[in-house]
């Protein structure tokens, strides 16, 4: 039976049944042993460690929140901690009901070393790169003259300055809207991450600079906050990184659209050159009349050269030529159509010969005669006429009756 079940409380809380408070407390220290024992992170806020003991505070700026800490033995506890210095604790929480109070014992400590900074960093890079956030087809392309450009960068900074005056030189009517933010430190990183967020929800804002003059390994740490990372990696605005470290870059490097070496070189890269564009316009001017003077004069001697073609100096030469040979078509057509007229027409004639040779007429006018009884029968034998037999006499012209004997 636990303490709350044996002051009476009842198991659920409700408007008519609430808890009282000794049983809230109990409650949470309940939960709260339930954790056992963990790793944290943080940076010391406070620590004071005596011979046998060792009490702090452990801060976690990101949400500004602290905690305090206690060990009873120092043993596995550095002596040369210090306030400011970021650490590793394994600690088991606990939660006292009488004062209410949570306060974490810490079991282990260790500083958190410069070559595990370095792995836990590329750790990172490596899981980005997985995930395809690094990767080139995933960069945007910067606008050739963007309407506004949005700057985060440290108030009053070197950065700033660099960035304003450098695209003001190169196009002086270069908009920019300012968001300061720290640069370094626990708290910079949401800082960082809200301005990101504004300047990619502005619609006037086209790239995003985000500038740094440089500085040690550590103070450039918020730049390879894994957070502040993929908020860059999510924006839809073009991100472009300035903060100008060579050796051990920043991770924002890695997924930014463009890395630009030093604020002066984004500046360089995200607004054009007024005069370097003039110039370019100038020498595209200049082509583009030597091209057009070129094409004319091309098509001037293309319009000359046909002109002096024959066809065009005289355009009836090529009708004249057709029409002699037309006319001699149709000669010979005639000649061939009347040649074989005659040969039809001769042809005609002897066969007009060959039938008259044929023709029973013919015979009749070399004085011949065709006899026929009544019934018009030729009679070529005269045993079978019978005598006072009725008989038609053909002759050459007309014909005669007569009758047999």
């Amino acid at each position: 039976m636990s303490d709350a079940e044996m002051f009476g409380a009842p198991k659920v809380s409700s408007e008519l049944s609430p808890w009282p408070v000794s049983r809230l407390s109990l409650t949470l220290k309940e939960w709260i042993e339930r954790l056992g024992v963990l790793w944290i992170e943080g940076e010391l806020a406070s620590i004071k460690i005596g011979p046998s003991n060792m009490f702090g505070e452990l801060r976690d700026l990101q949400i500004e929140n602290s905690v305090s800490i206690h060990s009873w033995n120092v043993a596995k506890i550095p002596n040369d901690l210090k306030q400011g210095d970021r650490v590793l604790a394994l600690i088991k929480p606990a939660f006292w009901p009488k004062g209410g109070k949570l306060t974490m014992q810490v079991i282990e400590m260790r500083k958190v070393g410069l070559g595990e900074l370095l792995e836990r960093i590329e750790r990172l890079r490596t899981q980005l790169t997985t995930e395809g956030l690094t990767s080139i087809e995933r960069k945007k392309p910067l606008p050739f003259l963007p309407n506004k450009i949005g700057l985060i960068t440290g108030k009053d900074s070197d950065a700033e300055k660099d960035v304003l005056q450098n695209a003001k030189l190169r196009w002086p009517d270069v908009q920019f809207r300012v968001i300061h933010t720290l640069v370094q430190g626990e708290k910079a990183a949401p800082e960082v991450i809200a301005a990101i967020k504004e300047l990619d929800a502005d619609p006037e804002v086209d790239v995003i600079i985000i500038a740094r003059g440089g500085g040690s390994f550590l103070d450039l740490m918020v730049f390879s906050d894994e957070a502040l990372v993929r908020a860059a990696a999510n924006a839809k605005t073009p991100i472009v990184s300035a903060i100008g470290h060579e050796n051990d870059r920043p991770v924002l490097d890695d997924v930014a659209d463009l890395r630009a070496s030093t604020p002066t070189d984004a500046a360089k890269r995200v607004v054009p050159d007024v005069f370097e564009e003039k110039y370019k316009l100038e020498q595209l001017r200049q082509r583009l009349f030597m091209r057009v003077d070129t094409f004319v004069s091309n098509q001037v001697s293309m319009i000359e050269q046909i002109r002096s073609r024959p066809i065009l100096a005289n355009p009836y030469t090529f009708i004249e030529v057709h029409e002699a040979e037309v006319e001699r078509f149709v000669d010979q057509m005639r000649n061939r159509l009347e040649n074989q007229l005659s040969r039809e027409d001769m042809q005609i004639g002897h066969l007009k010969q060959q039938v008259r040779s044929l023709s029973p007429q013919s015979t009749l006018d070399r004085g011949y005669s065709v006899v026929r009884d009544a019934d018009g029968h030729v009679i070529s034998d005269a045993s079978k006429v019978k005598t006072g037999q009725k008989l038609r006499v053909r002759l050459a012209k007309g014909e005669l009756g007569a009758v047999a004997e």
